[in-house]
């Protein structure tokens, strides 16, 4: 985290893994809903982004967050195995991805919060590699409802 050549390489690496992820998910999906997911989540990233600096500004704060963003996600993850053994339906699959997508709303909130008022200058990278996964989750859980809404 600290040693400064390897952590770009890092972040470059995890980047590029992420993007091939992002790639192959895209792939099974019509043009149209790409575009729609990546708007819905642009304007909500830089909504949420501006709104935790607004918020931030007027002394709130958003650490109370992380424990109840965590139990969700573990939820989250046990409610998708069991939805993995006994399938339930493409409005269960709605459901949890409309969830998930809350889910990491909170994160974006979170995580900016954090970058403001905790993350020190040398924690950057790990700071841009937390928001980075909560962006890339926002739009691969808005890819799943758009493209259940358009089947």
């Amino acid at each position: 985290m600290n040693r400064h050549p390897l952590n770009m390489i890092m972040l470059g690496l995890f980047t590029v893994a992420f993007s091939i992820m992002v790639g192959v998910s895209c792939v099974f999906s019509k043009g149209k809903i790409i575009l729609e997911a990546s708007l819905l989540t642009t304007i909500l990233a830089v909504s949420l982004t501006l709104f935790t600096f607004w918020a931030a500004k007027r002394g709130y704060d958003f650490n109370f967050l992380g424990p109840f963003l965590f139990c969700a996600l573990i939820l989250i993850i046990v409610f998708s195995l069991i939805q993995i053994f006994f399938p339930m339906g493409s409005l269960v699959r709605m459901i949890i991805s409309f969830v998930v997508a809350l889910i990491y709303c909170g994160f974006i909130i979170y995580d900016t919060d954090n970058l403001i008022k905790r993350c020190s200058y040398d924690e950057y990278v790990i700071a841009a590699a937390m928001l980075y996964i909560d962006m890339i989750q926002l739009f691969i859980a808005m890819l799943q409802i758009l493209g259940i809404i358009d089947d």
